[in-house]
């Protein structure tokens, strides 16, 4: 695939309903042979997936890759724990965020971008349920006013 081509491989729809994203950054990922072509080929899952940091680096786990179909011997371990590369002032100021209670850092997407696989990670406060409901209703409401919005253009 040459540079510039590519875009948006995966995206994890169920986090901006389980929580609300204060800040996002993006971070390279370091990976192995075959991961970039199950990348490349959108087999990809970041259900569940979330990011931590140890010793002054960010990893990220859980993040599920398909094993690469012709890749044979060298095909590597699906779920297995993969570096992020940020900036060190980034990862400080995560470093510090994070040590607040109830924020967590969670990937969004996944996507190609000049060649190189990136994953846009959200600074993240769990949701509570009623948050999660208003949440739906105020998606609802909306949807019902456009679509009667719509109704009276067509009119």
């Amino acid at each position: 695939m040459p540079k510039g081509d590519g875009g948006l491989i995966a995206q994890n729809k169920k986090a901006r309903h389980d929580y609300s994203v204060i800040e996002t950054y993006e971070a390279g990922l370091v990976l192995q042979g075959t991961e970039i072509k199950s990348i490349r080929a959108r087999r990809v899952n970041l259900k569940d997936s979330h990011a931590i940091i140890r010793k002054g680096e960010i990893f990220l786990l859980n993040m599920h890759i398909n094993e690469y179909e012709q890749g044979n011997r060298f095909n590597h371990d699906p779920t297995r724990t993969r570096k992020l590369l940020m900036k060190r002032k980034e990862i400080d100021k995560l470093i510090g965020l994070t040590k607040e209670q109830g924020y967590t850092i969670i990937p969004l997407k996944v996507y190609i971008k000049n060649g190189y696989a990136k994953v846009l990670l959200g600074l993240a406060k769990g949701k509570k349920k009623y948050d999660k409901r208003q949440d739906l209703k105020d998606k609802t409401m909306k949807r019902e006013v456009d679509k009667a919005l719509k109704e009276r253009q067509r009119i």
